[in-house]
């Protein structure tokens, strides 16, 4: 029997082969760490070249909150979209709670990302991701995310 290797890495190819977010609205680089159904390690490297630095903000150059949250979401969704039955699954929003962003994240740095699937059943998946800057705390937040494919056979019938 073939041993699966967890720690090898996944590049964008494999990341953009398991998830339909793409550019301008794809924000992660690399998967580093993964264990398909319980979590994934990710990162995004930041560079100046990003669409939305220039206008936010001129003068002091950040990445919005709402971006930060997105990198956290998609790393999330690698978690279960890294089954094989779930590749390129669409993926919707059902609930997103208590985040928090504790520091300011600018061009030049790259946010690690790691994300815990708490539990997965009829296309639903709830967990948390956390994002670090050199170490340092950055932002988290908690999501309930669906697989409309599977989570819609579940809804009662009109």
């Amino acid at each position: 029997m073939k041993k699966r290797n967890h720690n090898k890495k996944y590049d964008i190819n494999y990341i953009r082969s398991s998830q339909q977010n793409r550019y301008p609205l794809l924000f992660l680089d690399q998967i580093t760490e993964i264990k398909p159904g319980k979590f994934v390690k990710a990162i995004k490297n930041f560079t100046y070249n990003e669409w939305f630095f220039p206008s936010h903000f001129d003068d002091e150059p950040n990445v919005p909150g709402f971006i930060q949250l997105e990198a956290l979401v998609q790393t999330f969704i690698m978690t279960f979209l890294s089954l094989k039955n779930y590749r390129n699954k669409k993926t919707n929003f059902f609930d997103a709670d208590n985040a928090k962003f504790r520091r300011k994240i600018v061009p030049g740095e790259t946010l690690e990302i790691k994300a815990v699937l708490k539990e997965f059943k009829r296309g639903l998946a709830k967990g948390y991701a956390e994002g670090y800057v050199k170490g340092e705390f950055a932002c988290s937040a908690e999501f309930v995310i669906t697989v409309p494919d599977i989570f819609n056979k579940f809804l009662p019938k009109k």
